[in-house]
């Protein structure tokens, strides 16, 4: 992701203002319109005329499971490159009128879409639409840039070989979607990133870049018309369809197994994971509650209470889920002592199974309602996160209407509904890598899974 910084005085009140404005919460967010360009591109408009700000999120298929197998990272530096100069703007041409006009323009991918975000002050919203315009249709990818973004890639790259946060990571991913698109890094290979040339950047732009994919939403100062108008003016030349490869529907692999991996280091980092629930499956809210019981609340979930509080093995662990676009995952992460990582192990094997046996308690499932339904505001505290939010709520598929229909959702949870997902989702077959010289862990095939007789 490339973002641009340090725009003085004019920067700091665009910031300002955002953080003043949109600090009502949801409710702000409800008066949602769909906006149709004269072009036809759809986006979402949450106007808030009261700050002169303009906030614009946008997303499309692609990301990085459209880069080819052996070209890995080739979403990741389109996303770096696109506004390292655009049309007749050289990389520091380009920067200097974005400082200038105190116009923030981000890029960024990941495995399924391929994003991008504008701020802006209202009064220079048609110079920012058209720096926007010109990073999607006229991308230079000039050589210095090119090498320049290139190495800076395969510095991240070198030191992410000796982190051992990024090992464990990566080698979930890899055991979980061995030949699956998923299983490419999102930030590519020393191996993968040399062979990325300028014909590579040019054909994934016109591959992957079209209006039929896109999903939009802006907030602030701006009218519907004035919203359409600038859609055509930034989206407007991209083609109509992009030319995506078929990506197949997966299940995470090697439930069961455990990978370790031999690297000096004063901890054992441990990555573990395994098939969660769909975005758009009916018990996504059960299992939306069981994960935050069980290590999405952070200080308040099992795990915590049990790794941290009781034991002191952990500085912190977490669950959470990730519904892609063609898998559903369940992952957690910690980090402990050499010495007591198989404590630990056993400690997070034993809460999944508790919970899976016996569902959450019905006084965890109330206080979880609450705060979950109590803290949605803090992912609308500014025009920024509206946007992000509503650009989400697109690719989920979830309807203009949902933030007003997220609290009954979530109420309309039974502990009968939590119990049989905690069951299904926390059978304690995971995935597990674990990164480090951890005393007494080693490595292990899968198990059979219970019931099967083997």
């Amino acid at each position: 992701m490339t973002l641009h910084r340090g725009y003085g005085v004019m920067r700091r009140f665009l910031l300002a203002a955002a953080l003043l404005g949109f600090a009502a919460g949801p409710a702000a967010a409800t008066s949602i319109e769909r906006v149709v360009s004269p072009g036809g591109i759809e986006a979402w408009l949450v106007r808030q005329p009261s700050v002169p700000v303009v906030a614009l999120d946008f997303a499309m298929l692609g990301g990085a499971n459209e880069d080819p197998a052996d070209k890995a990272g080739l979403a990741h530096m389109v996303a770096s490159l696109i506004d390292e100069g655009a049309g007749d703007l050289t990389a520091d041409a380009y920067h200097q009128r974005l400082e200038d006009n105190a116009i923030e323009l981000s890029f960024s991918a990941n495995r399924d879409h391929f994003r991008g975000s504008l701020r802006t002050l209202s009064a220079n919203r048609d110079i920012a639409f058209d720096m926007l315009r010109l990073a999607l249709t006229a991308p230079r990818f000039d050589d210095e840039a090119v090498e320049r973004i290139r190495t800076q890639i395969l510095t991240d790259r070198r030191r992410a070989t000796t982190s051992p946060n990024e090992i464990a990571s990566e080698l979930w991913w890899r055991t979980a979607f061995a030949g699956h698109p998923y299983s490419r890094l999102v930030h590519g290979t020393l191996e993968s990133i040399p062979h990325i040339g300028v014909a590579d950047l040019k054909a994934y732009t016109r591959r992957v870049f079209a209006r039929s994919t896109l999903r939009i939403a802006v907030v602030g100062d701006i009218d519907a018309a004035t919203t359409g108008a600038l859609l055509d003016k930034a989206f407007g030349a991209l083609a109509e369809k992009p030319e995506l490869v078929p990506v197949p529907a997966a299940t995470p692999q090697g439930l069961g197994r455990r990978v370790v991996v031999d690297l000096d280091v004063p901890q054992a980092v441990i990555m573990f994971g395994g098939e969660g629930v769909a975005r758009n499956d009916p018990d996504f809210f059960a299992a939306y509650l069981v994960n935050h019981i069980l290590g999405g609340g952070a200080m308040s979930s099992r795990l915590y209470r049990e790794v941290r509080e009781k034991r002191g093995l952990a500085y912190g662990i977490y669950t959470g889920l990730s519904s892609l676009g063609h898998a559903a995952l369940i992952t957690g992460s910690t980090a402990t002592r050499a010495d007591r990582t198989a404590d630990t192990l056993d400690i997070i094997s034993q809460e999944m199974r508790r919970l899976a046996e016996t569902g959450p308690t019905e006084e965890e499932l109330a206080k979880t309602k609450s705060f979950l339904k109590g803290s949605y505001g803090l992912y609308f505290d500014t025009s920024s996160k509206i946007a992000a939010q509503l650009v989400q709520i697109q690719l989920d598929n979830l309807g203009i209407d949902y933030i007003n229909k997220r609290n009954d959702l979530i109420d309309a949870v039974t502990p009968a509904d939590a119990q049989r997902v905690a069951k299904h989702m926390l059978d304690g077959r995971m995935l597990v890598t674990v990164v480090g010289r951890p005393q007494g862990v080693t490595s292990q095939e899968a198990s059979a899974p219970p019931g099967s007789g083997g």
